[in-house]
């Protein structure tokens, strides 16, 4: 190896819950760098999710959305001759995370006819109840994980 690793930067806490999980996703959420914005949608979000699903603290509510959203396993492709396979590998933690949270943003955006705040509302509480978009394709990700076990031997 040439280069030496990289530090992993650590994100600053949030100031309202002290929690670095939530500033990143404030830090997922913003666009052009406008960040107040950004914490606005999530912290109202937040809380008239923990309103809806009769939670008293939003933090855990959040928490438990994105455990439930968090993919354990995941398949990439690898070529093997002239063959392509997707082998399944398992997903570490930190990145499994990082999956959740991309797809709760990604899946409230593709929502329509809401302002972002009720439409990541609707996916926080949808992905807390186990049900919901991000939920699904954790799912779909672990069928197909399931599916292609018997290439699992070409993990590298």
């Amino acid at each position: 190896m040439r280069r030496r690793r990289t530090e992993k930067r650590t994100t600053a806490p949030d100031y309202r819950f002290g929690s670095r999980s939530v500033q990143k996703f404030i830090n997922m959420m913003m666009l052009e760098g406008k960040k107040s914005i950004a914490e606005r949608i999530v912290y109202g979000a937040l809380d008239s999710a923990a309103q809806k699903v009769n939670a008293n603290n939003p933090l855990e509510m959040f928490q438990k959305a994105v455990e439930n959203a968090r993919p354990l396993v995941e398949v990439k492709a690898r070529r093997v001759g002239g063959a392509t396979y997707q082998v399944p590998i398992e997903v570490r933690q930190d990145r499994g995370t990082f999956l959740a949270m991309r797809w709760l943003r990604d899946f409230s955006r593709g929502r329509a006819g809401k302002p972002m705040r009720e439409r990541l509302m609707e996916e926080l509480v949808a992905a807390y109840q186990g049900t919901g978009s991000a939920v699904k394709r954790k799912e779909d990700m672990h069928k197909m994980a399931e599916a292609n076990k018997a290439f699992s031997h070409y993990r590298w």
